[in-house]
C-alpha cells in the first residue's frame, strides 16, 4: 500500500484548524467533508475544543481517538512545524496543508519551507501542498472532497492535477457545466514533496483514473517526467496545459540553435517525446478531456463524416485532411445499404450528405451502418437544424446508438443554439457534442495522435565508438586559452572526432599553405577564415566559395587578409580551412542549446542564410532515441526536399538520423557545451550524405574548466 493511499484514499481525517467561522477554510472544508459525505471518519481539530459541524472537536490532534490517515492542515503558517510534529507523534503519514505563507512569500517563507520538507522526509510521510486547494477522491468507496472549491466534484474518469490552486478551484467549477466529472484531484500548490510526477506514478495503475490532466507552471525534474510521462501515456491519455511561454533569454544566445531555442519549445520537446498531448488553453484542454472521457481509442485514422448538409460535410473534410487523417473508402456494401434508405437526392459517398430532410431515424439507421463498416475507425455526425426536428431530440437518438455500439469514436457536431449544450450539462452523455466542425476534427486528432504514441516503438539509444579523448584535448585545449567558443577549425574537429561526416579539409596559416592544400584536395574549393575573436564569418568576407583554381585562391587569399585587416579583425585572424566544395543545393542545419532547466535540447531543420527567417525547425531532448532522431527529420516542413524533390537525389536519411544520434552522444559526454551548430549540412548532390561544411561550438566555461580537471587527474593549471 502506497503511503499516498492515506491521503487519497483515506479511512480517517483529522482537520486541523476546524472552525465555526463562517467562510473559513476550517470551516468550509468540514462542510465540503459532510456534504459530500465522506465515507470514513472526521476529526475537527482546535485548541477550543466544542462542537463543529456537529462533529465534537478535539484540542490537539494527540487527542483524537483512534488512528489518523490524513491530517489537513489549515493553521497559520507559523503553527504548521510543531502540527506536523503532533502528526508524527499520533503517527499520521498522509499531509496535505492548506496553509499559505512558505516559499510563495519570499525568503523567510521558503526558508520555513525548507525546515518543513527536512521533518515531511524524516518522518516518513507524503505531504500534498503547502498552499494548496486540497484533494479529492470521488470514488463511492471514499467520496472525500478535501478542498474549497465552490462547487461539490462530479463524479469521473479523469485525474487531476494543478500547481495553481484558485485555477484547479476553477476548473472543478467550470467542468461541472462541461459535464466533465473526476476520479481524483490534487491542488500540488508549492510542490515540497507531493509533485506532477508523483500524481502520474500514483495515478498508473488506478483503474478509476482513465486519462490524466496536468496544469503545471514548471516541471521539477524534466528528466523523472520524461520517463514516468512516456511510460504511463502508454497506457492512458496523458494532457498538460503548460503555462509560461516567454521567450526571454534566446535574443542573447550567439548561435543559431540558441536563439531559435527558449523554454517553451524546451518543454514543448520534452511533453512530445513523453506521449503528453499539449493544449494551449483551458477551453482545448477540456475540449479534449471530453473527446477521452466518452471515446475509445481508434484503431486508425479512417474518418466518416455523417451530415444533414454538404457545407459543414465540406469543412469537417478538410480539416480532416490538414491534420493529416484520411477520409475513410465506404464499401460498397455499405453504400448498397444506405441507398436502400436514404432519398435519391442523398449521397453515399463519404462525406455522407443524408440531406436537410433527413429524419431520425435516418440519423440512427445512417450512423448503425457507417459503424458497421470495416473500412472505418471513427466517425464525426453533424446535424443542422431544420423545421421538424428538435436537436436534443436527434442528440438523444445518437446517443442511444453510440450505447449499443461502444467500439468506435463518435463526435457529433451541432451547429445550433447555445441552450443545446446548456440541456446536455444536465444529462447523463456518453459522447462528446461540439458546435463546430473544425472543433470535431481537432478532437479526433487527439484521439489519433493518442493512438500513434501509444503503437510508436520505443527507439534505442546506441553507443558509437568515438574518438572521445582526441575530442577532450581539443576542448581542454581552447578553454585553457580562455576561449569559450572554439575556433572553425576546432569545432569540425570534434565533429570528425564523434563520426561526423565532415568535408575534406585542411588547415593553413599562410597562402602558400593554402594552395598546396587546395591542389592536394582538388578544385574547385572553399575557403574560410577561422577566428578567434569572430564566429560570423559570413558577415565580415570571411568566407569565399567556388574557388577554380590556384590564381584565384591567391587572390582570394590576399584580399581577405587586406579587408580583415581594413576592419581590425586580422589579430584574431587563427588562418583559414580549404574544404572542398560539396555539391548540394539543399542546406540544413543540425544544432544544441543547453536549457538551463531542461538540459540539452538538440534541433533540425531548414538552415543556411534564411534559418532564423524561415525558423523550419524541430527540438527534442538529449538524449535521443533512433526514433525521436527520424521523427525529427521527417516533422520539418522541408522534409520534401530530403525525399528528393525536382529530380534531387534523395538525401540518406539513416545518415543524418546518425549524425543526430551522434551529436546527441557528443552532448552526453560532453555535459558542459552550450551551444553547437552544424550549419549548413549540405546534402550532397552526388551520394545524398549529410556533410558538415561548417560548424561552431560553444562551452560553459567554468562547468568546462571543471569537467576537464577533474577528468585530468593532474592538474597543472593549463585549463584556468
Amino acid at each position: 500500500m502506497s503511503i499516498l493511499d492515506k491521503i487519497m484514499k483515506p479511512k480517517s481525517i483529522a482537520v486541523i484548524g476546524a472552525s465555526t467561522k463562517e467562510h473559513t477554510i476550517g470551516s468550509d472544508i468540514m462542510k465540503r467533508l459532510q456534504e459530500y459525505n465522506f465515507n470514513g471518519k472526521i476529526y475537527p481539530v482546535n485548541p477550543k475544543g466544542g462542537i463543529i459541524e456537529g462533529l465534537q472537536a478535539y484540542t490537539s490532534v494527540l487527542e483524537v481517538p483512534g488512528e489518523v490517515d490524513l491530517a489537513i492542515i489549515v493553521v497559520n503558517a507559523k503553527f504548521v512545524l510543531s502540527t506536523i510534529d503532533q502528526c508524527n507523534e499520533k503517527g499520521i503519514k498522509g499531509i496535505c496543508i492548506i496553509t499559505a505563507g512558505f516559499k510563495e512569500t519570499g525568503a523567510a517563507g521558503a526558508e520555513l519551507e525548507k525546515e518543513l520538507v527536512e521533518k515531511i522526509h524524516s518522518y516518513g510521510m507524503r505531504c500534498v501542498g503547502p498552499n494548496c486547494l486540497g484533494v479529492v477522491n470521488t470514488h463511492p468507496d471514499v467520496r472525500m472532497d478535501g478542498c474549497f472549491a465552490e462547487s461539490l466534484p462530479e463524479r469521473g474518469n479523469i485525474g487531476f492535477v494543478s500547481q495553481s490552486g484558485a485555477l484547479g478551484g476553477g476548473i472543478l467549477n467550470i467542468l461541472k457545466d462541461l459535464n466533465l466529472g473526476f476520479a481524483q484531484f490534487i491542488s500540488i500548490g508549492n510542490q515540497a514533496d507531493v509533485n506532477a510526477e508523483t500524481a502520474l506514478e500514483y495515478w498508473e495503475n488506478e483503474e478509476d483514473v482513465e486519462q490524466i490532466l496536468l496544469y503545471m507552471e514548471s516541471i521539477q525534474n524534466p528528466a523523472n517526467f520524461r520517463k514516468l510521462a512516456s511510460r504511463i501515456s502508454k497506457k492512458k491519455p496523458v494532457l498538460a496545459l503548460k503555462a509560461g511561454r516567454s521567450a526571454a533569454g534566446a535574443s542573447a544566445a550567439s548561435s543559431h540553435t540558441g536563439s531559435l531555442a527558449g523554454a517553451d519549445k524546451a518543454a514543448n520537446a520534452l511533453l512530445q517525446q513523453s506521449g503528453v498531448i499539449r493544449e494551449y488553453s483551458l477551453k482545448n484542454l477540456f475540449a479534449t478531456a471530453k473527446v477521452f472521457a466518452n471515446c475509445p481509442i481508434p484503431k486508425g485514422d479512417r474518418v466518416a463524416i455523417i451530415t444533414n448538409s454538404g457545407g459543414p460535410g465540406i469543412m469537417a473534410t478538410d480539416a480532416i485532411s490538414e491534420y493529416g487523417m484520411q477520409m475513410a473508402k465506404i464499401t460498397d456494401e455499405t453504400k448498397e445499404k444506405l441507398r436502400s434508405f436514404l432519398p435519391s437526392a442523398a449521397s453515399v459517398k463519404n462525406p455522407i450528405d443524408m440531406i436537410a430532410s433527413a429524419p431520425i431515424e435516418h440519423y440512427k439507421q445512417t450512423l448503425e451502418t457507417v459503424i458497421a463498416d470495416p473500412n472505418v475507425d471513427m466517425i464525426i455526425t453533424i446535424y443542422l437544424p431544420f423545421l421538424g426536428l428538435k436537436d436534443i431530440d436527434v442528440a438523444q437518438a445518437l446517443m442511444e446508438i453510440k450505447a449499443e455500439h461502444p467500439e468506435k469514436p463518435i463526435i457529433g457536431v451541432f451547429m445550433t443554439k447555445s441552450e443545446f449544450f446548456t440541456k446536455l450539462s444536465n444529462m447523463n452523455v456518453n459522447m462528446p457534442f461540439f458546435m463546430y466542425a473544425e472543433e470535431a476534427a481537432d478532437g479526433l486528432n487527439r484521439l489519433n495522435q493518442q493512438r500513434l504514441w501509444m503503437e510508436r516503438p520505443e527507439g534505442k539509444t546506441p553507443v558509437y565508438d568515438v574518438d572521445h579523448e582526441r575530442a577532450k584535448q581539443i576542448i581542454r585545449k581552447s578553454i585553457s586559452e580562455g576561449r569559450a567558443q572554439l575556433t572553425t577549425r576546432e569545432s569540425i574537429d570534434v565533429l570528425d572526432a564523434y563520426g561526423i561526416r565532415v568535408c575534406k579539409s585542411g588547415f593553413a596559416t599562410t597562402e602558400d599553405e593554402a594552395v598546396s592544400i587546395a591542389n592536394s584536395i582538388g578544385y574547385p574549393v572553399v575557403m574560410k577564415m577561422t577566428s578567434k575573436t569572430t564566429s560570423h564569418k559570413t558577415d565580415v568576407g570571411g568566407v569565399r566559395v567556388n574557388i577554380q583554381s590556384e590564381e584565384q585562391l591567391r587572390a582570394e587569399y590576399q584580399d581577405l587578409i587586406a579587408k580583415l585587416t581594413e576592419k581590425g579583425l586580422i589579430d584574431g585572424l587563427e588562418g583559414v580551412i580549404i574544404q572542398e566544395m560539396v555539391k548540394g543545393s539543399r542546406e540544413m542545419v543540425c544544432g544544441i542549446a543547453t536549457d538551463p532547466q531542461y538540459g540539452p535540447m538538440m534541433m533540425f531543420g531548414l538552415g543556411g542564410v534564411f534559418i532564423e527567417v524561415l525558423k523550419d525547425v524541430t527540438f527534442r531532448i538529449a538524449p535521443l532515441t533512433d526514433v525521436d532522431a527520424m521523427e525529427m527529420i521527417k516533422s520539418v516542413k522541408s522534409y520534401k526536399l530530403l525525399e528528393g524533390a525536382r529530380g534531387t537525389k534523395p538525401a540518406q536519411l539513416d545518415q543524418i538520423q546518425e549524425t543526430l544520434m551522434r551529436l546527441s552522444q557528443l552532448v552526453h559526454d560532453f555535459s558542459f557545451i552550450d551551444e553547437l551548430d552544424i550549419n549548413p549540412l549540405l546534402i550532397s548532390e552526388k551520394t545524398g550524405e549529410g556533410i558538415a561544411v561548417d560548424g561552431r561550438i560553444k562551452v560553459r566555461m567554468e562547468e568546462a574548466q571543471k569537467a576537464l580537471v577533474s577528468a585530468c587527474g593532474a592538474c597543472s593549471g593549463c585549463c584556468h
